[in-house]
């Protein structure tokens, strides 16, 4: 019998990878999704219906969902709002903290002694710049709930975080790996429906969708992730060494490949000239840094990731573009004006 796997943010743009690479290696998955999207989320699995669960939560912070962790060997928590889409820093620290605190509690009481959250590189971020596991973003509840947008959203993060190594401590027989990743790009995943224009739901793809136009910025960083390696990673944490042998397991990652969007441009420009008009014309910015330099070898003995193991940068850049094209054709046909967010 296929091993069960508890996942929550399923639909959301890594969740949505996350389920499609369980269910393609076989894993039997239960995934939290939203009650308005749970009637119609199952449809877009057709080929996987007899593997696929679908849990309606209301509430990720609050709901009880026992039944649903019965007979599950992992859990998978992806689930938080997001900058962008929830911006005041009460409502960033409910659904973070207390979303997570919910689910690692429930899980430790159904039994279950695995899970992997999917956490960000910002709760590193220190002025150093040096993004090391021991690195830790400096904040509290009080000052957290004074800031708004990114701000709120790393804080946010970082307490979440922070609560789970607290809850680790107090729980050693429980094995909880967190995921680091910077933006991640990357195509929409199968199964991922976006059948408007809410742009926010593209999560950080929106950043290359903006390269589609004219006027369009660029990241405010260079370092970024595949969405489908971060997918590999949350996958690769279920059968990780146990904490006794490699400590702490707060995975840091980034993609090795180094990033100049002026070269990224003029592979979009040459790979697909039919874009040539629309392309972006602002000036990137130039940046100090190209990559983060992640620990290789710590992604290699906790997870068995190399660097062969990494989507090459222009795949993942043209892959997006391609997925987002795609999506946008189907807005169009659908009689919707497009109007990329500047």
């Amino acid at each position: 019998m296929a091993d069960v796997i508890f996942l929550t943010g399923g639909s959301g743009f890594l969740g949505s990878h996350i389920l499609i690479q369980l269910l393609e290696r076989g894993y039997h998955v239960r995934v939290a999704v939203r009650e308005k999207k749970a009637a119609h989320f199952k449809q877009g699995y057709e080929r996987f219906k007899d593997q696929l669960e679908v849990v309606a939560i209301a509430d990720i912070a609050t709901d009880q969902f026992p039944d649903a962790l019965k007979g599950v060997k992992a859990v998978i928590h992806t689930a938080a709002p997001i900058s962008g889409r929830v911006n005041d820093a009460e409502s960033l620290l409910k659904g973070a903290v207390e979303g997570l605190l919910n689910v690692i509690h429930q899980a430790e009481q159904a039994g279950i002694t695995r899970v992997v959250v999917t956490s960000t590189i910002l709760t590193a971020a220190t002025s150093a710049m040096t993004f090391t596991d021991k690195d830790w973003h400096q904040t509290t509840k009080e000052a957290a709930l004074q800031t708004e947008g990114v701000s709120a959203y790393s804080a946010a993060k970082t307490l979440a975080e922070r609560e789970a190594w607290t809850f680790a401590d107090a729980h050693p027989h429980i094995e909880i790996t967190t995921i680091n990743p910077p933006l991640l790009y990357g195509p929409l995943a199968e199964g991922f429906s976006l059948p408007n224009p809410d742009y926010s739901a593209l999560s950080t793809n929106l950043i290359i969708y903006k390269f589609l136009t004219p006027e369009g910025t660029f990241p405010a960083y260079p370092l970024y992730l595949d969405v489908r390696d971060a997918a590999k990673a949350h996958l690769l944490a279920l059968d990780s060494a146990p904490t006794s042998q490699v400590g702490r397991k707060r995975i840091i990652i980034s993609s090795p490949h180094e990033v100049v969007f002026a070269d990224i441009i003029r592979t979009i420009n040459a790979k697909r000239p039919e874009l040539k008009d629309r392309l972006i014309k602002t000036p990137p910015r130039e940046f100090p840094y190209k990559r983060l330099d992640v620990d290789l070898k710590r992604l290699e003995e906790v997870l068995k990731m190399r660097v062969e193991d990494f989507t090459p940068l222009d795949d993942t850049f043209l892959d997006t573009i391609d997925s987002l094209l795609t999506l946008e054709k189907q807005w169009t046909a659908a009689g919707f004006d497009i109007k990329i967010p500047s």
